[in-house]
């Protein structure tokens, strides 16, 4: 039982920590896109939400300037 927890925790922990980083990626680009356009709403939902990279990356591609 020991074992087959411990094996769950070698890959675990390490998806985890690409989560998180994935997460803070996308979650500052989106935070500094949304304060440079002023949207006061949008940079307090994705400072607030965890959402795993999918609010900033929504946040993104709707905002995007069009040429």
């Amino acid at each position: 039982m020991e074992s087959q927890m411990l094996t769950n925790l070698v890959w675990f922990i390490p998806l985890l920590i690409i989560i998180a980083i994935w997460d803070a990626i996308w979650k500052t680009i989106a935070l500094w896109k949304s304060a440079r356009a002023n949207k006061l709403a949008w940079f307090i939902c994705i400072a607030i939400f965890n959402t795993m990279g999918i609010l900033p990356i929504i946040y993104i591609l709707t905002h995007r300037k069009k040429d």
